[in-house]
């Protein structure tokens, strides 16, 4: 296979309840099967298989049907009118917190085990830890933000049942300082494409200092990034360059990618996006679509994007039955996948252009203005969108002397808008800036209520955390 299959040896490790992990394969589990590097790794597998098949792919598409650019259809369409969720999505969210939370507990596992295994170097149980706890920061990065403060579960309270909900600021402490180890042990190189290193550590860290506010902290790890040298945007001059040299479904990496989920053409290992995301018509993806995300051709914001930007160019018309001025996703195509979650185009998580984005975003706001550097990181993504050489000067670039500090923010908030479409990533961006309920106003007439902005907690926490109180502890609104 030309990916890694980050598979899981030992259905053990997903399937227990929990109280039969703590006690009767005890002497299996922990005597036995944390003793080796091979073993090891395994468990480290077992992190990344509650995120991938089909459950990260419903994530982003959850996310990205509350975008200002798009629309949900079907069981999604509620999440575009901005008055909470219905039940249909509350069940759905309430999966991604079960498997976020069960990522975790397969990293805790690691974390608590690997070093006592008696036939593993040092070198490799700091490596696996490392690897272990940027996932578990990743999985807590996505629940924070959607569910705002959660009970936090580590290594050391695992086989607690009940847990208070913690504050925000405690679950992003503990990102910080899960990151910062994993930056530390972490290689510079993946042992297989992958895995995370610490560019992805890195990375990670400039986003959540983003996410916090920590501008200089974010600048400062991004350009670490950049300066390594190690990664750049790779060129394009087509529509179709886009689809298969940066997305396509043939490619094993590419010199752009920093951390991404990696699928193959097997059945239950492929990417399920394509089957969310497109629709019969384009033939771009042999097994059909749901054709879940769309957007209307008439809108402000698509008519306002330049008709020579590429990225425009992967929105194709089709009716579908709501006129004929609606626009379908043609981002990933795979027209030799196996089946609706077998096609082999990877996840882009975190790439260059992240980097160069959170870069140019967080040193002009580290330094109340755009700088020289800002702006060439922001061209390089703005240049590569427009088939230009990424790293070459162009009549297509932005002039530092045309912004000030807000006009520039504003800049790149667009450009990330165009840049990771179907990467969930725009309705995070519009919390995160303080801006959702005005630009979905603009952008669609529609109030955002404030029960919107946070994710409800799962019922089924509710019934089995005895800490927790429905009353005081549930989101507002539900």
């Amino acid at each position: 296979m030309k990916k890694i299959l980050l598979l899981l040896s030992i259905p053990l490790l997903l399937t227990a309840c929990e109280d039969a992990l703590v006690e009767a394969p005890k002497s299996i589990v922990v005597e036995t099967f944390f003793n080796t590097a091979s073993d090891v790794e395994t468990a480290v597998n077992a992190i990344f298989s509650p995120l991938r098949s089909t459950m990260y792919s419903n994530y982003e598409a959850t996310l990205e049907c509350q975008a200002d650019y798009a629309s949900g259809r079907g069981s999604w369409a509620p999440l575009h009118e901005f008055q909470g969720f219905n039940d249909a999505n509350i069940s759905r969210v309430s999966g991604f917190w079960n498997s976020f939370y069960l990522s975790i507990r397969n990293a805790n596992l690691v974390i608590k085990n690997a070093p006592t295994g008696t036939s593993i170097s040092k070198a490799d149980v700091d490596r696996y830890v490392a690897e272990a706890k940027f996932l578990r920061a990743f999985n807590y990065f996505q629940l924070v933000r959607n569910w705002g403060g959660v009970p936090i579960r580590t290594e050391s309270n695992m086989t607690d049942i009940n847990l208070k909900r913690s504050t925000a600021d405690e679950v992003y402490a503990l990102i910080l300082a899960d990151l910062k180890e994993a930056e530390t042990n972490l290689p510079e190189k993946p042992a297989q494409v992958g895995r995370p290193t610490k560019w992805a550590a890195k990375t990670l860290l400039a986003d959540v200092n983003l996410q916090l506010g920590k501008f200089a902290e974010a600048r400062d790890k991004a350009e670490e990034v950049m300066k390594s040298n190690l990664f750049s945007l790779v060129p394009v001059a087509t529509k179709n360059d886009f689809q298969t040299k940066v997305f396509g479904p043939d490619l094993v990496s590419t010199s752009e990618e920093i951390f991404y989920l990696k699928y193959t053409r097997q059945v239950g290992q492929g990417n399920y996006m394509l089957w969310i995301s497109n629709h019969p018509d384009t033939k771009l993806f042999n097994f059909g679509g749901a054709y879940v995300i769309y957007v209307d051709v008439n809108s402000t914001y698509y008519k306002s994007w330049d008709a020579g930007d590429l990225r425009k160019s992967m929105w194709d018309l089709i009716n579908f039955g709501l006129g004929a001025n609606t626009l379908v996703s043609s981002k990933f195509i795979d027209q030799a996948a196996v089946g609706q979650n077998g096609a082999g185009n990877d996840d882009p998580v975190y790439g260059y252009s992240d980097v160069l984005l959170i870069y140019a975003e967080a040193s002009a706001k580290a330094g109340n203005g755009p700088t020289a550097a800002g702006m060439e990181a922001l061209n390089q993504v703005h240049r590569r969108a427009f088939g230009k050489a990424p790293a070459v000067a162009s009549a297509v670039d932005f002039k530092l002397a045309d912004y000030n500090a807000a006009t520039f923010v504003d800049l790149v908030l667009k450009e990330r808008s165009y840049e990771f479409q179907l990467e969930g990533k725009r309705w995070l961006d519009l919390k995160r800036t303080g801006t959702a309920k005005a630009v979905i106003l603009a952008a669609k007439g529609k109030v955002v209520a404030d029960k919107h902005l946070l994710w409800p907690i799962p019922v089924s926490e509710m019934n089995y955390n005895k800490a927790l109180n429905p009353a005081t502890d549930q989101n507002p609104g539900y």
